[in-house]
C-alpha cells in the first residue's frame, strides 16, 4: 500500500502539475475516441499501450475481457457499452485480449475454477470459446499454442456477443462504428490484430484493421 501512496505524491507532484491544462480540460467532459475492451489482468496497461492521455480511451475491464450477450447478464457491461455508443459517439470499439490470460486457463481447465463459484459463471459467457476449441482444435495439444488459440477464439466470440448489444447494432448498421480484435501479447510488447481478409490474427502494422460489421469469420483451422 506504501508504494501506492507514493505513487500518488509523485503523480501529484510531477506529473499532475505539468498537465494541469489538460487535466482541467476534462472538468468540461470527455470525448474519448475509442471503448476498449480488456482484461482486468494487473500486467495489461491499456494507456500505457496505447500512449493515449486522460479522456481518450473509455475503458471497460474485467475477467477475460468478456462481453455477455445483450440481456444475458446484470452487469455494468451493457451499461458501459451502451454509454460509450449512444453518449460519447465513441467510432471504435476494441476488445483486446492477452498473452498467458488466466480466466482463458481456467476455461480450458475447468478444475482451476471449481473452487470460485463466481468465475466459474463469468466463465460460462466464454462457452462458445471453449466449445469452439474443443471441436475443431484438436490437433493442437502444446499447452501454450492451445491457450493462445483460445484467446484469440474468445476475442471474436466476444465480438459476435458485442453486436448483440442495440446501440452497437445501430450504430454499425448506419456506419457510424468500427470493431476491432486485439491480442496484446506482453512480454514482447507485440499486438496482433484480426485480419478478416486473411482470416488470422496479424501484426497490427500488416493487418487490415476493422472487422467487418456482418458475420463473424472464423480464422483457418
Amino acid at each position: 500500500m506504501q508504494k501506492l501512496v507514493d505513487g500518488i505524491h509523485q503523480f501529484q507532484k510531477d506529473v499532475f502539475s505539468s498537465k494541469r491544462i489538460l487535466f482541467e480540460r476534462l472538468v468540461d467532459g470527455q470525448h474519448p475516441l475509442a471503448l476498449f475492451i480488456t482484461c482486468s489482468d494487473s500486467r495489461i496497461n491499456p494507456g500505457l499501450l496505447t500512449q493515449t492521455e486522460p479522456g481518450e480511451l473509455f475503458i471497460l475491464r474485467n475477467a477475460g475481457n468478456i462481453v455477455p450477450p445483450y440481456g444475458a447478464a446484470e452487469g455494468g457491461e451493457a451499461a458501459t457499452i451502451e454509454y460509450a455508443v449512444s453518449v460519447l459517439e465513441v467510432r471504435d470499439i476494441v476488445i483486446c485480449g492477452h498473452s498467458h490470460c488466466g480466466a482463458m486457463g481456467g476455461l480450458l481447465n475447468p478444475d482451476q475454477v471449481d473452487s470460485l463459484p463466481a468465475v466459474r459463471a463469468w466463465l460460462q459467457h466464454a462457452e462458445s470459446t471453449h466449445r469452439i476449441i474443443q471441436e475443431n482444435y484438436g490437433h493442437i495439444t502444446e499447452p501454450g499454442a492451445r491457450l493462445t488459440a483460445t484467446v484469440e477464439e474468445n476475442v471474436l466470440v466476444q465480438l459476435e456477443h458485442l453486436r448483440t448489444h442495440p446501440a452497437v447494432a445501430a450504430a454499425l448498421g448506419r456506419g457510424a462504428l468500427t470493431l476491432h480484435g486485439w491480442v496484446y501479447k506482453f512480454e514482447t510488447g507485440q499486438v496482433f490484430s484480426f485480419d478478416p481478409d486473411s482470416g488470422q490474427f496479424l501484426p497490427l502494422e500488416g493487418a487490415s484493421g476493422a472487422v467487418p460489421n456482418t458475420a463473424r469469420i472464423l480464422p483457418p483451422i
